[in-house]
């Protein structure tokens, strides 16, 4: 028996075209379980590869990779500006000044962290992206200019162009315990970056922010953007030799870094289970492959009798565990991929349908469900499901190429 015949009768026994075997039915079913499995890994490996995209490339671009600080307020930061800047890994150095502050709009009353920034810097464009081109425009030609997060902004229920009274409680990094300090601050402009900055950021001007903050013409520190964020830690320590006796340095693995690993954990645990399910859906193979092999007995019978030889039993019924495999594969990465693009534009409308926020950035790092489809996820698990479909078929297959045509003929049919 050639490959051609031993395929033929695996497409028979497998899809049956329209006859009705049971053969057929117990395909099907396998198919199913294999193709939804699938379409799941592929789902869930999308979304967490898009929360994983979204921390490295929204919530670290606005944050900084490096902040280095003084225990001083730092007077002469261009010097030391330029000392950083010449580290290779560097890409851009920018000062900030921050503070703790309130927002206070008739009698409603927020707490925010105040960062003080050069509007005009390069450096600054990531913490700006956000806004529209006259809002930014507007933020840069008013040294009272104030950029609001989001979520401070519904809370206050304070709209663009209106004017906020911003409360500064004495004290900070010069030790001054001096009274509190009020202003009022035109909001330019209000951030909706998608991230939890929106629940708690205020930018103001560099110079504005260092007066309120009681530093003078001093600033905080230095938000420093490097090309390798990953080593990141080993850069800080770097930079911090490199500059006078009295600096140290926090990166974004201090701040972030739990949250990154615990997106990188729950990706790995969630693959694990899902890839267990892919298993028992491709290892159902077994018992469906075990009961054709009993319900076509008569078949295999016949066929050893015209010279077909156990090998040719047993490659009929593992290809038939390979198209099991195949068609399953095929069918379930192209509904988990069409799913993944499906799945943010689904949980958006049903967040409208139910009037509610399943992401809030009060809990969330970003506001939306990110989707992120790799072909490379698709391609292992595809291959590992088919490779699993392979392994379950052995068992059937060699059971059927061990029955005895005599005694499969001569029992009663009845």
């Amino acid at each position: 028996m050639n490959w051609t015949e031993r395929r033929r009768i695996a497409l028979r026994y497998t899809f049956a075209f329209g006859q009705g075997h049971l053969s057929a039915f117990l395909s099907s079913l396998s198919m199913l379980g294999l193709v939804l499995a699938i379409a799941l890994l592929i789902v869930v490996l999308s979304v967490m590869n898009g929360f994983d995209r979204e921390m490295r490339e929204r919530i670290l671009s606005l944050v900084p990779h490096i902040t280095l600080y003084s225990h001083d307020p730092m007077a002469d930061w261009q010097t030391r500006a330029g000392l950083a800047a010449q580290h290779p890994a560097v890409v851009s150095v920018s000062p900030f000044t921050q503070f703790d502050a309130l927002f206070m709009r008739g009698v409603d009353i927020e707490t925010a962290r105040g960062i003080g920034i050069l509007a005009d810097d390069p450096a600054s464009d990531s913490l700006l992206a956000s806004l529209d081109g006259p809002q930014r425009e507007l933020f840069g030609s008013r040294p009272d200019g104030l950029l609001l997060g989001a979520g401070i902004a519904q809370k206050l229920g304070v709209e663009q162009g209106e004017t906020l009274t911003l409360i500064v409680p004495g004290g900070g990094l010069t030790g001054d315990t001096g009274g509190t300090r009020f202003e009022a601050l035109y909001l330019a402009g209000i951030l909706e970056t998608g991230t939890e900055l929106d629940q708690s950021v205020a930018l103001l001007h560099l110079s504005a922010a260092s007066r309120l903050a009681g530093l003078g013409a001093a600033v905080s520190g230095l938000r420093v953007s490097t090309n390798d964020i990953f080593g990141a830690d080993r850069i800080a320590w770097e930079l911090v030799n490199g500059l006078p006796v009295g600096h140290y340095a926090i990166n974004w693995m201090m701040t972030h870094g739990n949250l990154y690993a615990a997106i990188q954990l729950s990706r790995d645990l969630v693959s694990i289970l899902l890839f267990s399910i892919i298993a028992v859906a491709a290892f159902n193979v077994v018992s469906s492959l075990v009961l054709v092999v009993f319900d076509k007995q008569d078949n295999i019978a016949i066929l050893r009798t015209l010279g077909a030889s156990g090998t040719d039993i047993a490659a009929i019924f593992v290809l038939q565990g390979a198209m099991i495999g195949v068609a399953g594969v095929i069918a379930g990465s192209a509904l988990g991929a069409l799913l993944s693009q499906l799945v943010p534009t689904l949980v958006a409308r049903l967040e409208q349908l139910l009037d509610m926020r399943f992401l809030n950035t009060d809990v969330y790092p970003v506001s939306f469900l990110p989707v992120d489809l790799v072909l490379q996820d698709v391609l292992i698990v595809g291959g590992v499901a088919l490779l699993m479909c392979l392994l379950a078929a052995i068992y059937p297959a060699m059971r059927a190429a061990r029955l005895a045509p005599a005694r499969v003929l001569s029992q009663d049919p009845g």
